[in-house]
């Protein structure tokens, strides 16, 4: 029996956290989907969605199991849509779950063929988010040890820093 999982997000930009919580999946899984959401109206992404797609792909590159798919509307109905028997999702902190909790109530509500699996990130990567980055990165301040290098030249460019 082979499980497939997806790992959505918006990814902007993909950070050293989620290619780690990448990694991490594809061992777990016989393949990951990494699943990045057009704009959802409630988040305003810095980098388009062409963009952020394309970051990921050159970030995972290297993983065999791992796709790179963009998508636009309900996470679970792309899931279902795609044969993705798992929604695997980071639980970073405590304030975490509670939201977590509920987007996971409300997909099984809307269908028990799709599961939700919980990982917590490396020790390493608990205070690293994608918002942080563009702050730090905004402001100059070095964000090497958060994203790869491919990520930190796009992100600086973005941000009018090369």
């Amino acid at each position: 029996m082979t499980v497939s999982a997806m790992y959505p997000g918006t990814f902007d930009p993909i950070t050293l956290g989620h290619e780690d919580f990448v990694r991490r999946a594809a061992k777990l899984y016989d393949k990951v989907v990494v699943a990045v959401a057009a704009d959802t109206g409630t988040k305003t992404t810095m980098f388009s969605f062409d963009e952020r797609v394309e970051l990921a792909r050159q970030t995972l590159a290297d993983i065999d199991n791992v796709e790179v798919a963009g998508y636009e509307g309900l996470t679970i109905t792309f899931a279902h849509d795609n044969g993705l028997a798992v929604i695997v999702r980071g639980l970073r902190a405590v304030s975490d779950f509670e939201y977590e909790f509920q987007l996971a109530s409300m997909n099984r509500h809307l269908t028990q063929e799709v599961e939700t699996a919980f990982l917590t990130p490396t020790d390493k990567y608990t205070f690293i988010s994608s918002t942080l980055v563009r702050e730090v990165a905004t402001l100059g301040g070095d964000i090497s040890e958060f994203v790869s290098p491919k990520v930190r030249d796009a992100l600086l460019q973005k941000v009018g820093r090369v």
